[in-house]
Protein backbone atom coordinates (compact mmCIF):
# COMPACT_ATOMS: atom_id res chain seq x y z
CA UNK A 1 0.00 0.00 0.00
CA UNK A 2 1.35 3.42 -0.98
CA UNK A 3 2.08 5.98 1.68
CA UNK A 4 -0.07 9.10 1.62
CA UNK A 5 1.07 12.70 1.66
CA UNK A 6 1.09 14.58 4.95
CA UNK A 7 -0.96 17.77 4.90
CA UNK A 8 0.51 20.90 6.50
CA UNK A 9 -1.61 23.99 7.05
CA UNK A 10 0.23 27.16 7.96
CA UNK A 11 -0.26 30.90 7.99
CA UNK A 12 2.42 32.92 6.25
CA UNK A 13 2.75 36.65 6.84
CA UNK A 14 4.93 38.37 4.24
CA UNK A 15 6.45 41.83 4.42
CA UNK A 16 8.55 42.18 1.26
CA UNK A 17 10.11 45.62 1.47
CA UNK A 18 11.98 45.07 -1.81
CA UNK A 19 8.83 44.47 -3.90
CA UNK A 20 6.36 46.35 -1.63
CA UNK A 21 4.24 43.25 -1.12
CA UNK A 22 2.54 42.79 2.24
CA UNK A 23 -0.04 40.23 3.20
CA UNK A 24 -1.23 37.12 4.96
CA UNK A 25 -1.32 33.88 3.01
CA UNK A 26 -3.01 30.78 4.44
CA UNK A 27 -1.09 27.85 2.91
CA UNK A 28 -1.97 24.18 2.58
CA UNK A 29 0.93 21.96 1.53
CA UNK A 30 0.91 18.28 0.76
CA UNK A 31 4.27 16.79 1.73
CA UNK A 32 4.99 13.74 -0.41
CA UNK A 33 6.38 10.78 1.61
CA UNK A 34 9.72 11.11 -0.19
CA UNK A 35 9.96 14.88 0.36
CA UNK A 36 12.18 16.12 3.19
CA UNK A 37 11.17 18.87 5.61
CA UNK A 38 13.96 20.99 4.14
CA UNK A 39 12.50 20.78 0.65
CA UNK A 40 8.97 21.42 1.89
CA UNK A 41 10.09 24.53 3.79
CA UNK A 42 12.08 25.69 0.74
CA UNK A 43 8.76 25.63 -1.13
CA UNK A 44 7.32 27.87 1.60
CA UNK A 45 10.34 30.18 1.39
CA UNK A 46 10.01 30.39 -2.41
CA UNK A 47 6.34 31.26 -1.94
CA UNK A 48 7.28 34.04 0.49
CA UNK A 49 9.92 35.43 -1.89
CA UNK A 50 7.40 35.64 -4.74
CA UNK A 51 4.17 36.07 -2.76
CA UNK A 52 1.23 36.88 -4.96
CA UNK A 53 -2.48 36.01 -4.91
CA UNK A 54 -2.05 34.06 -8.18
CA UNK A 55 1.00 32.08 -7.02
CA UNK A 56 0.18 28.44 -6.29
CA UNK A 57 1.88 25.16 -5.54
CA UNK A 58 2.19 22.54 -8.26
CA UNK A 59 0.97 18.99 -7.76
CA UNK A 60 4.27 17.91 -6.26
CA UNK A 61 7.50 16.10 -6.86
CA UNK A 62 5.80 13.12 -8.47
CA UNK A 63 4.52 15.29 -11.36
CA UNK A 64 6.89 15.88 -14.27
CA UNK A 65 4.93 18.49 -16.22
CA UNK A 66 4.39 21.01 -13.40
CA UNK A 67 6.79 23.12 -11.35
CA UNK A 68 6.96 23.29 -7.57
CA UNK A 69 5.23 26.68 -7.74
CA UNK A 70 3.78 28.70 -10.54
CA UNK A 71 1.88 31.84 -11.28
CA UNK A 72 -0.51 32.07 -14.21
CA UNK A 73 -2.30 35.07 -15.63
CA UNK A 74 -6.05 35.14 -16.32
CA UNK A 75 -5.54 33.58 -19.77
CA UNK A 76 -3.63 30.61 -18.32
CA UNK A 77 -0.22 31.75 -19.56
CA UNK A 78 2.58 30.94 -17.13
CA UNK A 79 4.12 34.15 -15.81
CA UNK A 80 6.42 32.51 -13.25
CA UNK A 81 7.75 28.95 -13.03
CA UNK A 82 9.67 28.02 -9.85
CA UNK A 83 11.74 24.84 -9.56
CA UNK A 84 13.65 23.42 -6.59
CA UNK A 85 16.74 21.22 -6.44
CA UNK A 86 19.23 20.36 -9.16
CA UNK A 87 17.10 19.38 -12.15
CA UNK A 88 18.25 18.20 -15.53
CA UNK A 89 18.91 21.13 -17.92
CA UNK A 90 16.31 19.69 -20.31
CA UNK A 91 13.63 20.24 -17.66
CA UNK A 92 14.75 23.87 -17.29
CA UNK A 93 14.81 24.30 -21.09
CA UNK A 94 11.18 23.12 -21.24
CA UNK A 95 10.28 25.40 -18.34
CA UNK A 96 11.88 28.37 -20.13
CA UNK A 97 9.86 27.61 -23.26
CA UNK A 98 6.61 27.54 -21.24
CA UNK A 99 7.10 30.31 -18.66
CA UNK A 100 7.89 34.00 -19.04
CA UNK A 101 10.25 33.85 -16.04
CA UNK A 102 11.87 30.76 -14.51
CA UNK A 103 13.55 30.67 -11.09
CA UNK A 104 15.48 27.75 -9.67
CA UNK A 105 16.28 27.45 -5.96
CA UNK A 106 19.07 24.92 -5.42
CA UNK A 107 20.12 23.33 -2.15
CA UNK A 108 22.78 20.88 -1.04
CA UNK A 109 26.13 22.49 -0.22
CA UNK A 110 28.09 19.55 -1.64
CA UNK A 111 25.89 18.68 -4.63
CA UNK A 112 25.21 22.15 -6.03
CA UNK A 113 28.83 23.09 -6.95
CA UNK A 114 29.25 19.80 -8.81
CA UNK A 115 25.88 20.23 -10.57
CA UNK A 116 26.64 23.87 -11.44
CA UNK A 117 30.11 23.04 -12.81
CA UNK A 118 28.55 20.38 -15.02
CA UNK A 119 25.50 22.34 -16.23
CA UNK A 120 26.19 26.04 -15.57
CA UNK A 121 27.51 26.84 -19.05
CA UNK A 122 24.47 25.25 -20.71
CA UNK A 123 22.10 27.16 -18.42
CA UNK A 124 23.69 30.53 -19.23
CA UNK A 125 21.92 30.61 -22.59
CA UNK A 126 18.46 30.67 -20.97
CA UNK A 127 17.83 34.42 -20.79
CA UNK A 128 14.85 34.40 -18.40
CA UNK A 129 16.27 31.83 -15.94
CA UNK A 130 17.57 32.83 -12.50
CA UNK A 131 19.40 30.36 -10.25
CA UNK A 132 19.77 30.82 -6.49
CA UNK A 133 21.37 28.65 -3.82
CA UNK A 134 20.13 28.33 -0.24
CA UNK A 135 22.82 27.03 2.11
CA UNK A 136 22.25 23.85 4.10
CA UNK A 137 22.52 25.39 7.57
CA UNK A 138 19.84 28.00 6.82
CA UNK A 139 17.60 25.39 5.25
CA UNK A 140 18.03 23.05 8.24
CA UNK A 141 17.13 25.87 10.64
CA UNK A 142 14.07 26.66 8.54
CA UNK A 143 13.06 22.98 8.51
CA UNK A 144 13.35 22.89 12.30
CA UNK A 145 10.47 25.39 12.41
CA UNK A 146 8.15 23.09 10.42
CA UNK A 147 5.04 21.85 12.17
CA UNK A 148 1.34 21.71 11.36
CA UNK A 149 -0.47 24.93 12.20
CA UNK A 150 2.74 26.96 11.86
CA UNK A 151 2.49 30.75 12.08
CA UNK A 152 5.41 32.05 10.02
CA UNK A 153 6.48 35.67 9.50
CA UNK A 154 8.83 36.51 6.64
CA UNK A 155 10.40 39.93 6.15
CA UNK A 156 12.47 40.58 3.05
CA UNK A 157 14.72 43.62 2.76
CA UNK A 158 17.71 44.23 0.48
CA UNK A 159 17.79 40.53 -0.44
CA UNK A 160 18.03 39.42 3.20
CA UNK A 161 15.27 37.21 4.54
CA UNK A 162 14.22 37.22 8.19
CA UNK A 163 11.96 34.32 9.11
CA UNK A 164 10.41 34.05 12.54
CA UNK A 165 7.98 31.77 14.32
CA UNK A 166 7.12 31.31 17.98
CA UNK A 167 10.18 33.16 19.27
CA UNK A 168 12.61 31.57 16.81
CA UNK A 169 14.26 33.89 14.28
CA UNK A 170 16.39 33.01 11.29
CA UNK A 171 18.24 35.31 8.91
CA UNK A 172 19.37 34.10 5.49
CA UNK A 173 20.52 35.43 2.15
CA UNK A 174 20.38 33.09 -0.85
CA UNK A 175 23.37 33.42 -3.15
CA UNK A 176 22.92 34.07 -6.84
CA UNK A 177 24.44 31.59 -9.29
CA UNK A 178 22.74 33.19 -12.31
CA UNK A 179 20.82 36.46 -12.23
Amino acid sequence: MALKSTIFKMDLNVADLDRHVYGDFPLTLARHPSETEERMMLRVLAFALHANEQLSFGRGISTDDEPDLWQKDLTGSIELWIELGTPDPDRLRKACSRGQKVILYTYGDRAVPVWWQKHGAALERFKHLSVWQVDDSSLRSLADMARPGLQLQCTISDGEIMVSSEGETLSMTPSSLKA
